[in-house]
């Protein structure tokens, strides 16, 4: 595992990294910078400790926002199998997921009754 430094509201961490993941870490680092700095300029809050506990607030709140909103979108799945069942098809389909979609539909055309 490698060590990076990295800065955060002008303070200096030292951070480990797995092999690989540098350009994530980086990018992590610079969402809590933006976010830290957004709370602290904007006045209301001196404290890094109380600055650092709202941002991860509001950076946890955001991810659930996008993963509420990513469960609640349709399966891209369910949009393949709807076309497959209906002889649509475009270029970018995956041939593998196309051809599983037939089989299944084949073994359930034998029974056209659910009850």
């Amino acid at each position: 595992m490698k060590q990076i430094e990295v800065q955060i509201m002008g303070q200096s961490y030292l951070l480990g990294c797995p092999d690989g993941g540098e350009a994530q870490l980086r990018e992590a680092v610079d969402r809590v910078d933006a976010a830290m700095c957004k709370i602290r300029d904007a006045g209301k809050v001196k404290a890094r400790d109380r600055i650092a506990v709202l941002a991860s607030l509001n950076l946890a709140f955001d991810l659930a926002a996008q993963q509420a909103a990513v469960a609640a979108a349709p399966a891209p799945a369910v949009a393949v199998a709807t076309a497959a069942s209906t002889g649509e098809t475009s270029g970018d389909t995956d041939p593998q997921a196309a051809q599983l979609i037939q089989r299944l539909d084949q073994a359930l055309a034998g029974d056209g009754h659910l009850l």
